[in-house]
């Protein structure tokens, strides 16, 4: 993949409550081994080749709904960084790593929404803190003011210098950024407190909210009937049910699952005017991720893009996003420039 994306540097007045600097200039985080060895390792650096940073500008999708029909038309493939696409020194749900991503051409960001004790809704994935941070103990007995002293741990268990993100932190980066977040709402909060988040910060045209039944599409669309949504659908029948009850599949990205893609199916849903999306994340060992690389021919994640699959999401973005071209049609066609 040959990509420019601008993305914009902030203004010192500007800056998020967490302190990220401009974007593409991160100092590299502290990397203390888990053991008892003080060894630190700096963050891998931006791939300066595939990607150019023009700082000052943004990128400009327009209208949500109007882009993901461009994508469709334009036989493009958007990817979609599962938990915001960790990778050595750049933790999980962090805002750095979601930056870091951007830097390096991926525009959508899968990432989790929980909220802590007190009522701060923050990025994480798990019940507890101790898998993904220097802490422990469940994320819904625990206090922000305890969180956020945290530090973050990456995928290969190396500390690092980052910290968990305020929600209201990430939307004003992908307000600022021009970046699309998808936000998958955990347990420990609600669709009511983030939505209440995302019209707070007006960062509406960055947000998709992921669904997993009926019940959550039907919430979601009587909360928020103007914010975008991914819901499962599995026929036409379905579809219009969803519709009788108050789902406007205007907003909607059909999730197709993430075991035994169905081209057909993607093109069936594309011709109803409706975008696509599947996943190829997973269990390590078991997901498609793995399986689609085993042979050192990635060739079917092409199979989804040339069979009408508007949106992969993945535990290998940047792979991804280097074998394909995919991308680089979304974004040449639908990027306003």
């Amino acid at each position: 993949m040959r990509l420019i994306l601008p993305v914009l540097a902030l203004a010192a007045g500007l800056s998020l409550t967490a302190c990220q600097p401009e974007a593409g200039e991160f100092d590299p985080p502290v990397r203390a081994q888990t053991g008892s060895s003080s060894e630190t390792t700096s963050a891998p650096a931006t791939n300066t080749a595939q990607v150019e940073v023009a700082t000052g500008a943004r990128m400009d999708t327009g209208p949500l709904p109007d882009f993901f029909d461009c994508v469709r038309e334009s036989g493009g493939m958007l990817i979609a960084s599962h938990r915001g696409g960790p990778a050595p020194g750049y933790p999980e749900n962090a805002i750095e790593t979601l930056q870091y991503g951007l830097d390096q051409g991926i525009l959508v960001h899968e990432i989790d929404v929980a909220e802590s004790r007190d009522g701060v809704l923050f990025l994480m994935h798990d019940r507890t803190l101790g898998r993904t941070t220097t802490g422990g103990g469940y994320v819904a007995d625990t206090d922000w003011d305890t969180i956020e002293r945290l530090n973050l741990v990456d995928d290969e268990g190396s500390i690092t210098a980052f910290t968990a993100p305020k929600l209201s932190e990430v939307l004003l980066w992908a307000k600022r950024s021009g970046a699309i977040v998808e936000l998958d709402k955990k347990e420990t909060t609600s669709f009511r407190n983030i939505i209440s988040h995302v019209r707070a910060a007006e960062a509406e045209q960055n947000v998709i909210l992921i669904t997993y039944n009926d019940d959550q599409a039907r919430e979601v669309a009587r909360l928020a009937p103007g914010l975008m949504m991914t819901a499962g659908v599995d026929s036409r029948s379905h579809q219009e049910t969803l519709e009788a009850a108050g789902v406007n599949f205007d907003q909607v990205i059909a999730w197709m699952g993430i075991s035994n893609p169905n081209p057909r199916a993607f093109e069936a849903v594309g011709r109803r005017g409706v975008e696509t999306a599947f996943g190829t994340l997973g269990r390590p060992g078991e997901r498609l991720d793995d399986q689609y690389w085993a042979d050192g021919d990635p060739s079917e994640y092409q199979t989804l893009a040339d069979g009408g699959l508007t949106m992969l999401a993945t535990d290998a973005p940047y792979r991804v996003a280097e074998a394909l071209t995919a991308d680089e049609i979304a974004y040449d066609s639908c990027l306003k420039r």
